[in-house]
């Protein structure tokens, strides 16, 4: 076999989808790789190559809710920015609607690893006001070091019973300890010195939210939510 064969074996074995949701339920077990999806299933937007599930889980109307995600399935996993998107409709094919900053995630290696990582409180985004029995998917990127983003979703359902959503536990919603969540920090070019603003990762279970980095002394104001997804994984390059 050939050495060119060889690494795109290889390649095809690093790069699938690395994803599982298990709170709330997952749409589906994308972590496939077949003649459709020869690099795997988890490239495919917006729901890593799934459609909608029938058995939807239930989420509070007021939006405040948890996710929780094992991110190390497979290999390339030690660095990574994670997006949670909200998608509206029984069928979305826009998830543009972040629910919580962009946060970056590290492993204990760059090997496949186990481990859980728990968001204890996801607000809806601002201006969102859902009715109950209204469908959505939430949506979880993970975006590794080498820039390819890969998708999962969670197919939800609005309700104002607090007797329908499936209870958060220490059992389906926990903090691994070898599994790290912090701010990304996107520098401002100026006249003057530059110097990082912060962005906050979401609330977890067991782990402080990071706070924001004064800046100093002649560098620019920077609006997380302005500069964008492509700024911020610009920054996560630049930091390595």
């Amino acid at each position: 076999m050939s050495a060119t064969i060889l690494t795109l074996l290889a390649l095809v074995s690093v790069v699938r989808c690395h994803t599982v949701i298990t709170y709330p339920g997952w749409r589906g077990n994308n972590l496939i790789t077949n003649a459709t999806f020869p690099f795997g299933m988890g490239w495919s937007y917006p729901c890593g190559g799934i459609g909608p599930t029938a058995n939807r889980t239930a989420w509070p109307l007021d939006g405040t809710g948890a996710l929780a995600f094992q991110p190390g399935w497979f290999a390339g996993h030690l660095q990574n920015l994670m997006y949670v998107n909200l998608c509206l409709g029984a069928e979305p094919q826009n998830c543009s609607l972040p629910m919580v900053p962009v946060f970056e995630l590290r492993g204990p290696s760059n090997n496949p690893y186990p481990g859980t990582v728990c968001l204890q409180s996801i607000p809806l985004p601002e201006g969102i006001r859902p009715q109950k029995g209204d469908l959505a998917s939430i949506q979880l990127v993970q975006t590794p070091r080498h820039g390819g983003a890969q998708y999962s979703c969670a197919d939800i359902i609005f309700t104002d019973d607090a007797a329908e959503v499936p209870p958060v536990t220490v059992d389906n919603c926990f903090n691994s300890s070898d599994i790290s969540v912090s701010k990304v920090r996107i520098v401002a070019e100026s006249a003057g010195p530059t110097a990082p603003t912060g962005v906050s990762p979401p609330s977890t279970s067991g782990a402080p939210p990071a706070t924001s980095t004064p800046a100093g002394s002649g560098a620019a104001s920077v609006d997380a939510s302005a500069v964008g997804q492509l700024s911020a994984l610009l920054m996560f390059l630049r930091l390595m």
